[in-house]
């Protein structure tokens, strides 16, 4: 197939403006999960159970993934899904920001309106960040992948970070509102942002651009979404994947809650140097980000390993760092700083591997399903960060429950992790086993197969 016939490829300017998207994404995200958290349970003494049930809850909508990415797949375009995604999200966020002022007053009311306000930022991350890692599928070569994806995350990050400090001098002194006025000035600013990023990005929309393609979009849009997942389901990678997934996110997301409360209760750690370390984790995550961004740029030509080697790797070591954790829990003389950055890098190395990886499988399962491969792994995803956080911390009550001792405890649940990080590295041995031996799709095949009668009829015309 000649190159006229592609669909232009993405440059750096096009992956820049998508990483925009994913910063005011977690910019409205980040004030919903973590400021609207702290005044529930400070300024208006709340339960934390309060502000944790809503966050999960906010996880759990994200089950509805596959079905925006199906949508987007329909209708060919993922402009209108992240659009509309922002939309819903920044609605939700001021919603979100209205019930915490109400339950000031009543507490009842003001807890169901949040239930529904986080509903709507669950739906608004899963149509925009799922329509967003789906184009990125389509459109950013193989060669930039991971330097891509870790530009995308790390902007993100950056959102975080800065939407975290602006909103909290700009709240403090608190007052509900500014509480309100902020918000509505975010949610505004970012859906503005996004528009402005979209604008023209998929100027050539979703056209099919060759007889095979043509029939292949003709078939797709015959399915229902039931039929789509099911054949997505069908693949045997994309199943291996979906379980490599969410057993490291799980792994990944059990220790955020209790890294700190350990460093506190059992090496004796002051809240400023527990927060230090949470940093020196978050530069190690940026570390292992960068060095995969670097094995696998057009530079190095896959001379210091692939994509898929520091997928396994990554997992391998974190697993490795898991059990320093363990051995730090049974002696106060473990390097303990050093440990956790090396738990860091590893972990920013197995999961930005991880989304190259997943940009890869989306476009194996031929074209028209990008979407629906997405949402079923962002799915996986959101369900282990949402169980992550809850099974890290019962994990650790119930250790010390039926331990009584803080060290042994902790030691027990950073062995759990450990074993949940070797169990992803060999479920993604097998993925990087069956990839090597790999088929095209069920799907693809019969594609290709119509596309080929198509020119054969047309010829013989």
């Amino acid at each position: 197939m000649s190159n006229s016939l592609q669909r232009p490829m993405f440059g750096w300017f096009q992956i820049i403006r998508l990483g925009l998207i994913q910063a005011c994404l977690g910019a409205v995200v980040v004030v919903t999960t973590s400021t609207l958290n702290r005044i529930m349970v400070v300024e208006l003494a709340l339960p934390a159970l309060l502000p944790g049930f809503l966050v999960a809850w906010h996880y759990a909508v994200q089950m509805v993934r596959p079905r925006m990415g199906f949508g987007a797949d329909k209708g060919q375009r993922s402009t209108p899904w992240m659009m509309g995604g922002m939309g819903i999200l920044g609605v939700g966020g001021v919603m979100a920001a209205w019930a915490t002022v109400w339950m000031a007053t009543q507490p009842l009311y003001g807890a169901l309106l949040a239930v529904l306000a986080f509903s709507l930022i669950g739906l608004g991350v899963s149509a925009c960040g799922t329509s967003l890692l789906a184009l990125m599928a389509k459109r950013v070569p193989e060669a930039r992948r991971a330097p891509a994806a870790t530009t995308v995350w790390l902007m993100m990050i950056v959102g975080f970070a800065v939407t975290a400090g602006v909103v909290g001098k700009l709240i403090d002194p608190y007052s509900p509102q500014v509480l309100l006025q902020v918000s509505a000035g975010l949610s505004l600013l970012t859906a503005c942002t996004t528009a402005l990023c979209l604008w023209g990005l998929e100027k050539d929309g979703g056209t099919p651009l060759n007889p095979t393609e043509t029939v292949g979009t003709e078939r797709l849009q015959k399915q229902s979404f039931k039929e789509a997942f099911q054949e997505v389901w069908s693949d045997p990678a994309a199943r291996t994947f979906t379980v490599f997934v969410f057993m490291s996110m799980l792994a990944y997301s059990a220790q955020d809650l209790i890294l700190e409360p350990f460093a506190g209760a059992v090496h004796g750690f002051t809240p400023g140097q527990t927060t230090q370390l949470s940093g020196w984790h978050h530069m190690g995550v940026l570390i292992g980000m960068l060095a995969v961004a670097a094995a696998g740029s057009r530079w190095v030509a896959g001379r210091l390993g692939s994509v898929q080697a520091w997928m396994v790797g990554g997992c391998l070591f974190s697993a490795l760092a898991s059990v320093g954790l363990v051995q730090s829990a049974m002696t106060a003389l473990w390097p303990l700083q050093a440990n956790v950055v090396f738990l860091g890098v590893a972990n920013g190395a197995f999961s930005i591997a991880a989304i190259a990886t997943m940009m890869r499988l989306a476009g194996e399962g031929g074209p028209g399903r990008e979407g629906t491969r997405m949402g079923l792994w962002g799915a996986a995803q959101a369900a282990a960060f949402g169980l992550g956080g809850l099974l890290g911390t019962a994990a650790s009550d119930l250790a010390h429950a039926l331990l009584g001792e803080q060290s042994t405890a902790y030691a027990a649940v950073f062995g759990l992790q450990a074993l949940m990080f070797a169990v992803a590295a060999a479920v993604a041995l097998r993925l990087r086993a069956k990839s090597t031996h790999s088929q095209p799709a069920p799907a693809e095949q019969a594609v290709h197969f119509q596309g080929q009668e198509w020119l054969k009829g047309g010829s013989s015309s």
